[in-house]
């Protein structure tokens, strides 16, 4: 067939007909459905794929066209028809009017569409609101402060309770995306811009509520909100008494549960309906232990030490309990000055008996990987933030140290990423931001680093810990002019051994050795009346090029049990220096072998 007949044979078979009428019939329904679908909060990607469906399905008319012709005896292939009878047939004019129809109503679309995006802003706040719909868990919560609306301020930690026991049990949901009360804790209990708070948070969803407790009444109010339209999906007032409150606050996560369509387990549902403990004078006293361990501070971790063991004194199986007390004795080295020798046996009996308890307690699990981390029983410990976050998928701490533990071990990759999911679940938590920035520059990627930094001291400036992150990253990108002041915030805002220390060492290298030496003194003999850990001393006599000593203060802190930092040795950018040096290489090697 020559090309002048084949196209005399297209024309013959109504081929062309056919491509006219599909593509204008197609074109006007992907206008519609683009108009039509998103009323109907129909997701992007339906629209998408009708659209792609009707692009794929054009050649396949043209082809239908080639081998069918249609007669008023039905549809037939085309060698059957009598095609001499069938052109002797009055022609058919319907063709031209669905092409004309559906010219007219694609153009109606397409004006329509103009109009509304020229005149309405709403138009595109919608459009907006529906791009983040789509990038946003429909099963994503936030749960925000509750109002406490006793006349006793003292009531607020019971009122934070309730907030941290209806997280508690939400994030044991692993079809959920639950925040961490870190972050929500920034916002007041009953905002005026849900939609903003949504979107820095990352969820589509916020739980607001209300607590009043009077003796051993107890009134909780809980609305849930779409904060992307401002719909009120559900709401409900609980009168209880005090003893009744471990069921209300699981009433409330599984209504939350069934209202966001989240899948729910067996053994998910059994851990939301557990009540952690039968005597409600120890849950308040364990309420005040968790106020005060969440303000790191000392003074306040002490305190907390102290309401964990009234706790555990008024119910001894209380389990939880014995998380938090074990949870406050290893932070001590980091906040209250205390060694990590001094914390580890006491956080070692508090874990045993906690588990003992409970088994299947997700931060009883966590704390033994921390204890784990600090024993430099570092695989051990990977495996004990694993089991936790098993249990519990939406705990950022577990993810948190998840990400030091796969970083004691230089796996920077998993690290990262779990830097990165703890950030997701916690997304204003000062601690998780700052330890992911320097995970990043122990990865030696500094530039990243850099940026991490920053972004936590936009969220709180005064942050010492994120100061001293930037400043030893600074240091390494060869900026030490710039590190020295960060360096010195840090030291003004927490006056704390390694802060000093790394002060002293910058000072050292930028050439004012006086400074260096005036803080080495100053650290000699704070040794004398507080802690002054083994890592800082050869952080500094590093700097002051004594690679000797600083190897020697390292080796001690080994020997002793006083592992506190020792477990990122392997990785810690500030000692870039020694590596390669027999020694260091034997030490980490030491620090990073399996261990029973």
């Amino acid at each position: 067939m020559n090309q002048r007949n084949f196209f005399s044979e297209l024309k013959r078979r109504n081929v062309y007909k056919v491509a006219v009428a599909y593509i204008v019939a197609g074109w006007a329904l992907s206008q519609g459905i683009a108009q039509v679908f998103p009323v109907f909060d129909v997701p992007n990607w339906i629209i998408r794929l009708i659209v792609l469906l009707i692009i794929i399905g054009f050649p396949i008319a043209l082809i239908l066209a080639w081998m069918f012709e249609l007669t008023p005896q039905g549809i037939k292939r085309t060698e059957d028809v009598d095609l001499v009878a069938a052109a002797q047939q009055p022609k058919k004019r319907t063709w031209i009017f669905v092409v004309i129809i559906g010219a007219l109503v694609s153009i109606g679309l397409f004006f329509l569409g103009r109009y509304s995006a020229f005149n309405g802003a709403p138009r595109q706040d919608a459009s907006a609101a529906r791009t983040e719909a789509a990038t946003v868990s429909n099963k994503s919560i936030a749960v925000l402060p509750f109002d406490n609306l006793s006349r006793d301020p003292d009531n607020a930690y019971f009122c934070e309770g309730v907030q941290d026991e209806i997280l508690t049990r939400l994030a044991k949901v692993a079809d959920l995306k639950v925040i961490s009360r870190t972050s929500t804790q920034h916002f007041k209990s009953a905002p005026e811009d849900l939609g903003e708070i949504a979107k820095k948070l990352g969820v589509m969803h916020i739980l607001e509520g209300s607590v009043q407790k009077a003796g051993d009444q107890v009134r909780v109010n809980v609305q849930l909100v779409n904060a992307l339209n401002d719909a009120h999906l559900w709401a409900e007032t609980y009168d209880r008494r005090l003893i009744d409150i471990f069921s209300v606050e699981s009433e409330i996560a599984k209504a939350i549960v069934e209202s966001l369509q989240a899948k729910l387990t067996r053994s998910e549902q059994s851990s939301i309906a557990k009540a952690p403990t039968a005597d409600p004078e120890a849950y308040e006293l364990y309420l005040k232990g968790r106020f005060f361990w969440n303000k790191r501070s000392g003074v306040d971790l002490r305190k907390a030490i102290d309401y964990f063991n009234q706790a555990v004194a008024k119910d001894p199986n209380y389990a939880l309990a014995y998380a938090g007390l074990a949870d406050s004795y290893m932070l001590l080295p980091n906040y209250g000055g205390t060694s990590a020798r001094e914390s580890i046996a006491p956080a070692r009996s508090a874990i045993t008996k906690a588990l003992a308890l409970d088994d299947s307690l997700a931060e009883a699990h966590a704390s033994l990987g921390l204890l784990d981390t600090l024993e430099l029983r570092l695989e051990r410990a990977v495996g004990d933030f694993e089991r936790a976050i098993e249990l519990k998928p939406n705990y950022a701490t577990a993810h948190h140290w998840l990400m030091l533990g796969q970083l004691s071990l230089g796996r920077f990759d998993q690290a990262i990423a779990e830097g990165k999911r703890a950030i997701e679940l916690d997304p204003l938590s000062l601690i998780i931001n700052a330890d992911y920035a320097w995970a990043y520059a122990c990865a030696h990627r500094f530039d990243e680093a850099e940026k991490q930094a920053r972004k936590t001291l936009e969220i709180d400036p005064r942050f010492f810990l994120a100061h001293y992150y930037l400043g030893g990253i600074l240091q390494r990108k060869g900026r030490l002019d710039e590190a020295i002041p960060e360096f010195q915030k840090s030291v003004e805002l927490n006056d704390d051994a390694y802060s000093i220390a790394m002060l002293g060492q910058a000072y050292a290298r930028n050439g004012q050795k006086d400074e260096a030496q005036k803080i080495l003194s100053r650290l000699t003999d704070e040794a004398k009346s507080r802690y002054v850990a083994p890592y800082a001393s050869a952080v500094l006599y590093l700097g002051l090029g004594d690679k000797e000593r600083a190897l020697a203060e390292l080796e001690r802190a080994y020997q002793t049990g006083d592992n506190n930092y020792l477990f990122v040795l392997k990785v810690d950018p500030m000692t870039d220096e020694l590596r390669g040096d027999p020694r260091f290489e034997a030490l980490v090697q030491k620090i990073t072998a399996p261990k029973k």
